[in-house]
């Protein structure tokens, strides 16, 4: 996460958007950035809002601009499938080594998620929160430029961008029976990503009702 004080704006890091190289690439322009640990360098909207946003809009302002990255939902998995197959989880839980990836998006949708295929949700990540606090600017991962030409007009300086984490290439072969779950049980993540237009424009999701 990262967040630009004189630009009014936060950079929230989707987990397997190449939010690593634009962490590394913006973080001299910025006010903070976190980069450790995990679970706050990828801080969701709920996280940012709970326990980011009433510093932020004490120090540097109220109702900030918001821009994060989505990737296409199945290549997404397909993403966290390979980085998932390193050697260094090799033997335990969360390694995806020796399935298939048809195998993995079906543990995905399993509403016991096993460890290997716990991986989350773009949607649930991106979810606005009841007192208003959403995403403003949603780019697609394959819209580098459009994303780069919006930060350089808000920050200032050009982005330059180098590839971080990559994952190995694999098989992502999937069979229609369990696209067809994924469509089912995941049809918000479909819908958000379909919802993106151009210059970062979308449609954001309704905040979740009250209980």
């Amino acid at each position: 996460m990262l967040v630009f004080s004189k630009a009014k704006l936060v950079f929230l890091s989707v987990p397997k958007t190449g939010s690593t190289a634009y962490q590394e690439a913006l973080a001299p322009h910025a006010a903070f950035v976190i980069n450790h640990p995990p679970e706050l360098k990828h801080s969701p909207v709920y996280r940012y809002n709970r326990f980011f946003r009433p510093m932020i809009d004490r120090f540097i302002g109220e109702n900030l601009d918001i821009v994060a990255v989505m990737r296409e939902p199945i290549d997404w998995l397909g993403s966290w499938y390979r980085y998932r197959q390193r050697p260094d989880l090799d033997g335990k839980t969360t390694s995806s080594k020796g399935i298939t990836f048809d195998d993995f998006v079906a543990a995905y949708c399993h509403n016991d998620q096993p460890a290997f295929a716990k991986v989350g949700s773009q949607a649930k990540f991106l979810e606005p929160q009841r007192n208003g606090t959403a995403i403003t600017h949603l780019f697609r991962y394959d819209d580098r430029a459009g994303l780069e030409k919006f930060l350089q007009e808000r920050i200032g300086h050009a982005v330059q961008t180098k590839p971080r984490n990559v994952s190995r290439l694999g098989d992502l072969t999937l069979s229609d029976q369990t696209r067809a779950k994924f469509e089912r049980k995941f049809g918000a993540d479909i819908t958000l990503w379909n919802g993106i237009g151009d210059n970062g424009n979308f449609i954001p999701a309704p905040p979740r009702p009250k209980p």
